[in-house]
């Protein structure tokens, strides 16, 4: 510990200040003013100095002038020195930060934030509800409709919520009743109507759908060729519930599905006990990213893109994770909670790499670059599909407490009249809220 010592400092006739503490070598470490209170014009000075015998300097100063000690010349150099050095140090982090934000931050991420939603409010200039009974190209059970029920925000959280057609009309309408979703205003129109999805006559052998839910879309109001998404979301959980959070392309430049592209950011299964054929989990615990790409149906190799992930703590409908996607020239890759699930990034283009045994001039992608058809605008949707006969559920699958409601032989009607006979086996685990998903942000950053 430095030794402290108090020297009064006086100041002769001639007005030169003398040191009765003896004069040594000394440089200014810290000067600080501080009035006296109680002493009208008195201030008390501590110099800290560093010198050979390290001492800490205190001296005092009345009516701007010293009280003993330094002449005021002195003082006033020393307080305009400490002054201008401490304005340098300013200008000098405040250069530093800008500079740094200039040419480091931004030269290790050149992306532009052109999309973000919050979910105060559900912004309907930004997403745009489908409507339709097509069934999602996989037969699944569900019509999406633009209802409250199905699709709402609370406490800036996004709900997309499959509910039991029959409690919005009731169990013999399934089997009896018209569902006619062509609208009278733009805003209601029907925007399938493949797979008679926007007018259908429920009957014994083919029902209406037995699930009302929601799928959003930016298709109307966003659309981008690379970028990085991010999405906090947390995933429904129940059985046979299939949400979504994927991209299809604006424009279908190469053609029909699959050959113009579609990227699964994530999809998962809400059941809480439900494995594949070799014993693997694929329930809620897990989640997939994969990308559908092929000259044309039945050529979809995304066998060749996709990747599952199981979660490291509970499962993803027991908490919220942050779902991402980085899309450039040069790959595609997927992540959660900043952990990476997939990574596409084809040497010699997709159609090297899906190796289909077709004749060249079947190439729709022929002329176009390393990520063709993935170089193209695509739009962003999220959904909460149900269902559906195209093995996402596995037919070979064994889900918890009870077998699969419909057969994997099972046409669409059938399928969806057999999953509705089975309603007591799954709907009690739909429990609320937590069969739906839930979003708390999402953003999109331009590449």
């Amino acid at each position: 510990m430095s030794e402290v010592t108090h020297n009064k400092l006086q100041s002769d006739q001639t007005g030169s200040t003398l040191f009765h503490a003896g004069v040594i070598p000394w440089r200014i470490v810290r000067f600080v003013p501080h009035r006296m209170p109680g002493s009208g014009k008195k201030y008390h000075f501590d110099h800290t100095m560093e010198s050979s015998s390290s001492k800490r300097q205190v001296f005092e100063m009345e009516g701007g002038e010293k009280k003993g000690g330094c002449c005021s010349k002195t003082c006033k150099v020393v307080t305009g020195l400490v002054v201008v050095l401490a304005v340098l140090a300013g200008l000098a982090c405040v250069g530093y930060f800008v500079i740094y934000k200039m040419y480091f931050e931004e030269s290790s991420d050149q992306s532009k934030l052109i999309f973000e939603d919050n979910f105060d409010t559900l912004d309907f200039t930004k997403w745009k509800h489908e409507i339709t009974m097509a069934g999602g190209g996989n037969n699944e059970f569900q019509m999406y409709v633009n209802d409250r029920a199905n699709t709402y925000v609370r406490d800036g959280i996004l709900f997309i919520k499959p509910t039991p057609t029959a409690d919005f009309y009731d169990e013999a309408f399934l089997f009896a009743g018209t569902v006619n979703l062509y609208g009278l205003t733009p805003a209601d129109q029907c925007t399938s109507n493949f797979n008679g999805g926007c007018w259908r006559q429920g009957s014994a052998d083919f029902p209406i759908p037995p699930i009302r839910s929601g799928r959003l879309t930016t298709a109307e109001s966003l659309s981008f060729t690379y970028g990085k998404v991010e999405v906090m979301a947390k995933m429904p959980t129940g059985d046979w519930i299939w949400p979504a959070i994927w991209l299809l392309p604006t424009h279908n430049e190469f053609g029909g599905w699959p050959s113009s592209g579609e990227i699964d950011i994530m999809e998962s299964r809400g059941n809480r006990n439900l494995t594949d054929g070799n014993g693997n989990s694929v329930g809620v615990d897990h989640m997939g990213s994969t990308l559908h790409w092929g000259p044309y149906w039945p050529y979809n190799a995304y066998d060749k893109t996709s990747e599952g992930f199981m979660a490291k703590e509970g499962t993803f409908g027991s908490a919220f994770h942050k779902y991402g996607l980085e899309w450039t020239e040069d790959h595609i890759k997927c992540f959660v909670d900043d952990e990476l699930v997939l990574n596409v990034s084809p040497p010699n283009g997709f159609w090297e790499l899906g190796d289909f045994g077709l004749n060249d001039t079947e190439n729709p992608w022929v002329g176009g670059g390393k990520m063709t058809p993935f170089d193209k605008d695509f739009f962003l949707i999220l959904n909460v599909a149900v269902g559906g006969t195209n093995g996402f559920f596995p037919n070979d699958g064994v889900n918890g407490g009870y077998e699969r409601p419909w057969g994997a032989g099972d046409w669409y009607g059938t399928a969806m009249k057999n999953f509705w006979a089975g309603k007591d086996l799954w709907y009690p685990t739909w429990d609320g809220e937590d069969a739906a998903m839930q979003i708390d942000w999402i953003k999109v950053w331009e590449l």
